[in-house]
């Protein structure tokens, strides 16, 4: 083989692998599509587009505070995004993104219906704590959050009192999160 013909085939391997880069780029940093049929009360404000989808499997935890009712749930799941990265969803509310550690914490604006009248409800969330983590920052600018989609995690039925045995109840659920950024201007 001359050194010419190495030198088309070095050259025509490297313009394939810039092609798959770039076409690979191009598509990491594509805009989400936001999520359809979403009641107004838990749009995202104007200025923030979804950068992330994560599709959570976990618990709402329910504490009996003996008085008759439970106590507000404390979620306890583990969410996949679309892209495969690994989410941790727990006290706070808070998101923290496995193994790198980015999280954010987020305070509830405002409930939605649920179109399942037998899951918890829909909500918009906003960031109130971002922090990179060691080598990641997938959830660092994270702005506002949406749980939709839900399916399950509704308070126990029964009457909550001081006898009632067992104290703490999870309640397997089911939902999608839409993690939010702040629009480039």
């Amino acid at each position: 083989m001359t050194r010419l013909t190495r030198l088309c085939r070095a050259v025509g391997v490297g313009l394939a692998v810039v092609t798959a880069t770039l076409a690979m780029t191009q598509v990491a940093n594509a805009e989400l599509p936001p999520p359809t049929g979403v009641d107004p009360l838990i749009a995202a404000p104007a200025g923030n587009e979804v950068f992330l989808v994560g599709h959570a499997t976990g618990k709402q935890i329910y504490t009996c505070n003996g008085a008759g009712s439970w106590g507000s749930p404390v979620p306890e799941a583990d969410l996949v995004t679309d892209n495969g990265q690994h989410i941790h969803h727990f006290a706070g509310p808070t998101w923290q993104e496995v193994p790198n550690g980015s999280s954010v914490v987020a305070a509830k604006v405002n409930n939605g219906v649920s179109p399942n009248p037998d899951a918890i409800p829909w909500l918009l969330l906003k960031a109130t704590k971002t922090t990179a983590g060691r080598g990641g920052h997938l959830l660092s600018d994270t702005t506002y959050i949406q749980r939709l989609h839900t399916a399950g995690g509704l308070a126990p039925t029964t009457a909550c009192t001081a006898t009632t045995d067992p104290k703490v109840v999870g309640v397997g659920y089911t939902a999608d999160y839409y993690f939010y950024k702040a629009t480039k201007a």
